[in-house]
């Protein structure tokens, strides 16, 4: 039988309280996506994989399946329904078995993959993981806190992905309900069908809060403090030359002077790199003092730091930056931007805007700022 894992990693990180989608948020020098594809790389049994991502975040998914023949890249809706049918459309015709996995459980092991698959090919319509509720459960009043007579811990389990079922009828499932659902196996039992259960694990736990990271860097033996750098740039500008930021060209706009193209969004995350990781900054390494770099695209800066930082066993985790000025509007073109620099950096780049409300050389219009933030981690 044909398998398919059908990945959901279109959440936001909000509750991370990081800037990035959940499923890009590091983990140990990886987001929390890669953790999952490299485990899924792992498992014995033939299968495919389907990634549902965010809008703007599909390049930066598909540079992870590199080493996945046949993988896809999706766009997931406002919730996790819309996502999970995102997914099912892009589904082979040949597939017979799909499991439906939250790409914020990184550490749950593949033999529960096995026993899900298992059931269904022993008849199954669907089957899903679950553990055993080890507290007390009591029903919550707003008037009291607490009441008594909670339900029976014993006759309860929390419930896990991956969920597998036969694909055909998790399609048909879906294709007959409407509404938003908390998981899977509640779109096929109000289709009508039974599921199972098999024995889920506890390192399978979902990653939702920042002590579910800490937690989860303990299982993977973590001990290593990421390093950090946060640098500023700033260039005023110049009518004569074309407007480069954030690794774009802006038709229209006034361009930045700089020895190179000025683009002080890339040279704020270079300057921040190369902070981290305790090797100068921008001027020591592409100063005026080196004619070679005039005019030159930023980019090759950004190169340069990034092959500096793997000589010493370090790589980008994640890079935040913030652009500061009245012009260019960043909205417009702000995930085409992300994704440039995703592509560029090799790891998640977040990208803001703000304005000084008429305060200072930004708020006058007489140039742009960045500041940006680069975490490195051992490669």
């Amino acid at each position: 039988m044909t398998t398919a894992v059908v990945l959901v990693a279109a959440g936001s990180g909000s509750r991370l309280g990081s800037p990035f989608p959940k499923a890009f948020v590091s983990l140990e020098g990886k987001t929390l996506l890669q953790h999952c594809v490299e485990r899924l790389g792992e498992w014995s049994r033939p299968h495919t994989v389907v990634l549902v991502v965010p809008e703007g975040w599909q390049e930066p998914a598909r540079a992870l399946l590199t080493s996945s023949p046949g993988a896809r890249v999706v766009t997931g809706g406002a919730t996790r329904t819309a996502s999970v049918r995102a997914g099912l459309a892009a589904l082979g015709e040949d597939t017979d078995v799909v499991l439906i996995h939250d790409a914020a459980r990184v550490l749950m092991p593949l033999d529960v993959f096995d026993r899900v698959v298992e059931a269904v090919e022993a008849g199954a319509p669907g089957a899903i993981p679950h553990v055993l509720v080890v507290d007390t459960l009591v029903r919550i009043s707003p008037e009291t806190l607490i009441t008594e007579g909670g339900p029976n811990r014993d006759e309860l389990g929390g419930v896990q992905t991956p969920q597998g079922f036969v694909a055909s009828k998790l399609i048909a499932a879906y294709e007959a309900v409407a509404g938003d659902f908390s998981d899977d196996a509640a779109v096929m039992r109000e289709a009508g069908h039974d599921v199972v259960g098999v024995a889920g694990d506890v390192r399978g736990f979902k990653i939702t809060y920042p002590e579910d990271l800490t937690r989860a860097a303990s299982v993977l033996g973590a001990s290593v403090t990421p390093l950090v750098g946060v640098a500023m740039d700033v260039h005023q500008f110049d009518e004569n030359t074309p407007l480069r930021l954030a690794g774009l060209t802006w038709e229209g706009e006034k361009g930045l002077s700089g020895h190179s193209d000025g683009d002080v969004v890339l040279h704020a995350i270079v300057d921040a790199a190369l902070q981290a990781a305790r090797l100068g900054d921008l001027g020591e390494h592409f100063g005026v003092d080196r004619p070679e770099f005039a005019g030159a695209d930023s980019s090759v800066f950004l190169s340069h730091a990034l092959s500096l930082l793997h000589a010493q066993g370090l790589r980008v985790s994640s890079v935040g930056v913030q652009v500061i000025g009245n012009a260019p509007k960043i909205g417009p073109r702000r995930l085409e931007a992300q994704e440039t620099l995703t592509a560029l950096v090799g790891a998640p780049v977040a990208l803001s805007a703000t304005t000084t409300d008429g305060l200072g050389l930004t708020g006058r219009g007489e140039g742009v700022a960045a500041i940006a933030t680069v975490v490195l981690s051992t490669t």
